[in-house]
């Protein structure tokens, strides 16, 4: 049964702004707006603070690191945890958490117990907190509004973030240096109860599976064996890491080029960084159209050369002005680089699964931003804040290139919808969830000049199979009759065999269709399905009957 529900979904998918129509969509996109005001404000702050409390680049750095470290570590485990649980309470538990860290901070700078450890402890917790939130958020973007209007809906949170970017920056620097930072620590306490009462008051439909959720580890499993065999998503997930790790240089060290080669403040540092986000905002605004003309690759390709000008100009100026104009346009190569990149992701991806896609792209991403902002500290540190800019400029120019090996793979027409039903065979023993492990076996019979194409087919079979859940696939060819090829594979219990059924995707049928055209047998290729049995002969004779399947 689903849940409670007042979605209205938006009747037409056309321009950047279709999933505004959408009522709850838009509620929790505002509600994220204030709450990215807020967050933004308090980076300001608490980058500024670890900047005039300590000399060291490396801590001014770790601000940024501590906050995406969590994302890593913890993002599988939220993942896991989205596809099996309400998403809706998974966001509220970690809106929570994240406003008690905010309130109890907001008490540490009101009464001076701050020093560079306790930032960087409280950037961590905020981390956590996003760690589970975004997952959580961006598969729900799926469940509430239709596949048309997906890319708009994801281009809209990023552009929602950084439109706030370009004021919340320029806001922050003016309480810092106004107010201090006790206000603006305040303000992003307060700045998260919009999305917490937001949230709370919201309710959308989600897919609910029939079977029981999936036991941690499993889930877990399934979710990196999922990832693992899926080419697009690994491509993704590998170039978003590695553009994070060479694009971070421009966050992580721009405090230090306001302080050392500006001669700047904190106005002149939320200005800057308000460049920053108008460009991100303009980008956002383009990216439709954008995308009508360019290929994914060559919008991430656009994205890296943008990053890497913006740090290269940043390494060579003294003025302001040209700064502000260089981090535009890094803000610009900014969101067209990560909301390219998680629409690759999400396009890739079967709802049973997307929370855990999500969360692997959010782990691997955020250890690119935490050991990008570490590395780019240390190389300032070591030899100067010009030579670090430059390298990462040098790096964001080799991630670009590196398209020519590994391109961002086109999925915008790819069907990942499953089926909403699946009529289980009957079967002559009773089995329970946990009985198994089920082997399956189903046979082919392909004539001679069909062999080359059967196996071509058999190859994305053999990926597909086990992105949803197979185990041990082989396929067999019969030494007495080589006309019968047999496809084998294990799914651990009787529950796992219904799930696997359960995630085949309208491509996966589509190939099941096309080896069947290939068949030449008599029907449909037959289908045997077994249970695995012990052989060592029962201590007390009797107890276990022939009939007794083995759980």
């Amino acid at each position: 049964m689903s849940r409670v529900t007042d979605v209205q979904k938006p009747a037409a998918g056309a321009g950047p702004f279709a999933p505004l129509r959408n009522v709850t969509f838009r509620a929790i996109w505002l509600a994220g707006l204030i709450s990215g005001l807020g967050w933004l404000i308090q980076t300001i702050a608490m980058s500024w603070l670890m900047a005039t409390i300590t000399p060291s680049s490396v801590m001014v750095a770790l601000v940024q690191a501590a906050t995406n470290l969590p994302a890593f570590i913890l993002s599988i485990f939220a993942g896991a945890i989205v596809d099996n649980f309400n998403r809706r309470k998974v966001m509220l538990a970690a809106r929570s958490l994240m406003t008690v860290t905010a309130v109890a901070l907001t008490i540490l700078v009101a009464l001076g117990m701050i020093n560079p450890w306790i930032i960087l402890f409280f950037s961590f917790l905020a981390g956590c907190g996003i760690a589970f939130n975004d997952p959580a958020w961006q598969a729900s973007v799926g469940d509430i509004v239709e596949r048309k209007d997906l890319a708009a809906a994801v281009t809209l949170t990023s552009v929602g973030f950084n439109t706030v970017r370009s004021v919340g920056p320029a806001l922050g620097g003016i309480i810092l240096a106004t107010f201090g930072p006790l206000t603006a620590f305040c303000l992003y306490t307060l700045g998260h109860l919009a999305p917490l009462v937001v949230v709370w008051r919201s309710r959308w439909t989600v897919p609910v599976s029939r079977l029981p959720p999936e036991a941690m580890l499993t889930a877990i499993s399934d979710g990196i064996r999922f990832t693992s065999l899926s080419s697009e998503i690994k491509t993704a997930l590998g170039r978003g890491f590695l553009f994070g790790f060479a694009g971070i240089a421009i966050l992580a060290l721009l405090p230090l080029v306001v302080r050392d080669q500006l001669k700047q403040g904190a106005i002149a540092y939320g200005t800057l960084m308000a460049g920053f986000g108008a460009g991100a905002l303009m980008a956002g605004l383009a990216s439709t159209t954008l995308r009508r003309k360019l290929s994914d690759e060559q919008m991430l390709k656009l994205a890296c050369t943008a990053c890497a000008t913006c740090t290269l100009c940043l390494s060579l100026t003294q003025s302001p002005a040209l700064a502000a104009v260089a981090l535009m346009l890094g803000g610009a190569g900014w969101v067209l680089g990560w909301s390219g990149l998680s629409i690759s992701v999400q396009w890739a991806s079967p709802r049973w699964v997307v929370g855990r896609t999500i969360s692997l792209y959010y782990a691997l991403t955020s250890l690119g931003l935490a050991s990008g902002s570490w590395l780019w500290g240390m190389v300032t540190e070591s030899y100067s804040l010009s030579f670090a800019l430059q390298a990462s400029s040098a790096a964001s120019l080799g991630v670009a290139l590196l398209g020519l090996l590994l391109p961002i793979h086109q999925r915008k027409d790819s069907d990942v919808s499953t089926p909403d039903s699946f009529e289980a065979p009957t079967l002559s023993l009773d089995l329970k969830p946990r009985s198994g492990p089920i082997a399956v076996k189903i046979e082919y019979r392909i004539a001679r000049d069909q062999v080359e194409a059967f196996l071509a087919l058999m190859l994305q079979r053999r990926r597909a199979q086990g992105r949803n859940g197979a185990r041990r696939w082989i396929l067999t060819r019969n030494l007495h009759d080589i006309t019968v090829w047999t496809e084998t594979f294990r799914t651990p219990t009787w529950h796992d065999y219904l799930r696997f059924n359960y995630r085949r995707t309208a491509a996966d049928r589509a190939l099941n269709d096309s080896l069947a055209e290939l068949h030449r047998g008599d029907g449909a290729p037959e289908v045997t399905l077994s249970i695995e049995r012990p052989t060592a002969v029962p201590r007390k004779p009797g107890i276990v009957r022939s009939d007794t399947p083995h759980a």
